[in-house]
């Protein structure tokens, strides 16, 4: 393998985490009949982030053999540039340095540049932004490196000043026409770096999960906590739906109410603080401060997706109708403004219109007065419309922190009436806001994410029971099948155009978890065997030398990579455990029982130590930690009955069903003709089969399970 890493001497920048985009829309053809004075290389790509740097006079190269080829037969260094489409600061470094001529023909007399959208290439991605954390302590888009033809890095850093990167390009360039000994000593520096970091999951000790070390992983993490807002503690907050997941299902099991309240204020202060939508729906990503107020606005798929299962969940424990509505708005946002035709989700809305962040989102006063007449006073009340309130250029963020009960009675209102009015507000304003110019579209079809909306759909519609959810989730899935997934060959990425190959295990772990929960929902064994495929051919494309999984496929210039941990999007391995475990309680397969129990004694240490980094881990181990119940449902009134038990918040459990005869383990020799039954069995105990929910709830609490309301 001729690329290990690394190594870098000096790091000048700060880590920008900011994000806007300047994408097409997917109705937008890359080639129109304007005249550009510059086009390189990145031409011939589909993704929007790369077609926007396809006519800076940098004369780009997608990330290719040929690229690094190129630069080991001209003896020059590379320049890595790796960003994604709503990322404020790559934009801004693009404008400054990118477009400018003088430091284009910096960068193509002296470097060979290649841009990467870590959306299509997460893989490569991470290798780069490890060896920016090991290097600078943090990391952050735009991650601009400058790396040796054989992929090694000689220097990393984020965003630079014009002035600043041209300093750099002539440093590294100059050092490497005098020295390059030196350089290429450089590189080696940290050679075993990153290699270490990612074999380390796989030579930890197996640590078996019990409730004691559970508590203690919640514990650890509950120092941390916001009491007041949510969140975690700091300056900045992201709302990490993985981890409040799995923190409420532990406090249901367990009726823990500090944790069951963090949970619910967290999402109460999110749904009304600034980082919700409040016209048109949908999350931005996170918040640029400590009490949710001001967003950056660039929103995802991924974020919406799961808010949108947590909140259904959270729905069915606490029937706070804000939840229900915040659900309904959100997939009403997604599926008028990040659909195709055809059926898949955009992966992202740019924060940025013409270069200016959030203005399509925020008001001015004057502006909310003249729209909402008489009601002004009561929305100024409501949503925070003061002097001292206001955000940039005499822009308001509409952040509610006043109760619903306060307003009501100190402007003498019903109920009934304040939300008619919310209502009219909420059209209101979003006509006059399709008068403004929309952000754009980042247009591609990424499978993980899609999947992860399938799943939060699914969830939509047990926690309602409203058809149109699970509609919209099998729509979702069959756009996969159609387009993503063709001749059981899977693709991360999908645009028309795309030639992109690329896959990673979280494309098959995701698609997996979510073909699994449509088989629960719908009973059609076609759901489960496309699930178990997905699990088969991603278990042995991914397998490595450990019990855990590589998160991609290894060349010559990317090593293979295992990721544990989880962000804001769930660890693929946590994943992969958690199908493992639900797919060997239906079957009884030990053998996929016993692998989800040795990859999470794997994890149990970190998650002990480091609970915040492990949510999706979490949800695994508390299912290994506690007792797991299997509900059955077999007969003709299978799916009837499934309905009725899916508005109830059940934690630790797997609940399938069948109306036919059937050979799976957890079926088999149990249909009858004439009736329905409920089985319930807890470590190969079954109790007798009841005809109810509720007799089937008793014999739960009879094993002694508290984990549902």
């Amino acid at each position: 393998m001729r690329f290990l890493i690394f190594l870098s001497v000096v790091m000048i920048s700060s880590c920008k985490n900011d994000g806007s985009t300047r994408t097409e829309d997917n109705s937008q053809n890359k080639t129109t009949n304007q005249n550009f004075q510059y086009t390189n290389e990145l031409i011939h790509e589909s993704s929007p982030y790369l077609l926007k740097h396809a006519h800076n006079p940098v004369k780009w190269k997608p990330w290719t053999d040929s690229a690094f080829k190129n630069a080991e037969k001209e003896n020059k260094l590379i320049v890595l540039s790796i960003g994604y489409s709503t990322c404020h600061w790559c934009h801004v470094m693009e404008e400054e340095s990118f477009e400018d001529t003088e430091v284009a023909k910096l960068m193509n007399d002296k470097f060979v540049s290649i841009k990467v959208d870590r959306e299509e290439r997460p893989d490569l991605d991470m290798v780069y932004q490890t060896a920016l954390q090991l290097v600078n302590g943090t990391g952050g888009w735009p991650m601009n490196a400058i790396i040796l033809p054989n992929g090694s890095p000689v220097f990393l850093g984020t965003y630079f000043e014009k002035e600043e990167w041209k300093n750099i390009l002539v440093k590294f360039s100059s050092e490497y026409e005098k020295n390059p000994e030196k350089i290429t000593e450089y590189a080696t520096m940290l050679a075993d770096g990153v290699q270490e970091v990612y074999e380390e999951p796989a030579k930890q000790l197996s640590n078996e999960i019990t409730p004691n070390k559970f508590v203690n992983g919640i514990m650890e993490w509950a120092t941390v906590w916001d009491k007041q807002w949510g969140g975690n503690l700091g300056q900045q907050k992201f709302i990490l739906p993985p981890n409040l997941t799995m923190l409420l299902d532990y406090a249901v099991m367990q009726q823990n109410e500090e944790a069951e309240n963090h949970v619910i204020n967290t999402l109460d202060k999110v749904i009304h603080g600034g980082i919700y939508d409040h016209v048109d729906g949908g999350f931005f990503r996170y918040s640029t401060d400590d009490t949710w107020k001001v967003p950056h606005f660039e929103k995802m798929l991924y974020d919406n997706a799961q808010l949108v299962y947590l909140l259904s969940k959270a729905y069915k424990l606490t029937k706070n109708k804000e939840y229900k509505i915040k659900v309904e708005e959100t997939l009403k946002f997604l599926k008028s403004e990040m659909r195709n035709e055809d059926g898949g989700y955009f992966s992202a809305m740019d924060a940025d219109t013409n270069g200016e962040e959030g203005v399509y989102y925020v008001w001015k006063k004057e502006e909310l007065q003249s729209l909402l007449g008489d009601d002004f006073e009561l929305f100024f009340k409501y949503f925070n419309i003061e002097d001292r309130q206001v955000w940039e250029d005499g822009n308001f963020v509409l952040n509610n922190t006043i109760s619903k009960g306060e307003i009501l009675k100190e402007f003498e209102l019903s109920e009934e009436a304040f939300d008619k009015k919310k209502e009219n507000w909420k059209s209101t304003l979003h006509q006059a806001r399709q008068k403004r110019e929309k952000p754009t579209k980042d247009y591609k079809i990424l499978t993980s994410w899609n999947a992860l909306l399938i799943d939060g759909l699914l969830e939509a519609y047990r926690a309602f029971g409203d058809e149109k959810y699970l509609t919209e989730a099998v729509s979702v899935f069959n756009y996969l099948k159609e387009y993503n997934y063709k001749d059981a060959k899977l693709v991360h990425s999908y645009t028309k155009d795309s030639k992109q190959k690329e896959v990673f295990l979280e494309d098959y772990a995701f698609l997996a978890k979510s073909a699994f929960t449509l088989f629960e929902v719908t009973l059609d064994v076609s759901y489960l065997k496309i699930s178990k495929e997905l699990m088969t051919i991603g278990s042995e494309k991914y397998k490595s030398n450990s019990e855990l999984f590589y998160y991609n496929v290894s060349n010559d210039l990317v090593p293979s990579i295992i990721n544990t941990s989880d962000g804001v999007v769930p660890s693929a391995n946590a994943i992969m455990a958690q199908n493992f475990l639900r797919i060997g309680h239906l079957e009884y397969n030990t053998d996929y029982l016993k692998k989800a129990e040795v990859m999470g004694a794997l994890i149990t240490g970190d998650f002990e130590n480091h609970a915040v980094s492990y949510g999706a881990w979490g949800s695994l181990l508390l299912q290994q930690a506690y007792p797991f119940y299997e509900i059955v449902v077999v007969g003709s009134d299978a799916k009837g009955i499934l309905s009725e038990m899916s508005g109830t918040y059940l934690v630790n459990s797997i609940i399938v069903g069948s109306t036919i005869e059937s050979d799976i383990s957890l079926f088999k020799d149990r249909f009858n003709d004439d009736e329905t039954f409920i089985y319930v069995c807890q470590n190969n105990t079954c109790k007798l089969p009841v005809k109810t929910v509720s007799d089937a709830f008793g014999q739960m609490r009879s094993f002694g399970y508290q984990g549902f309301r």
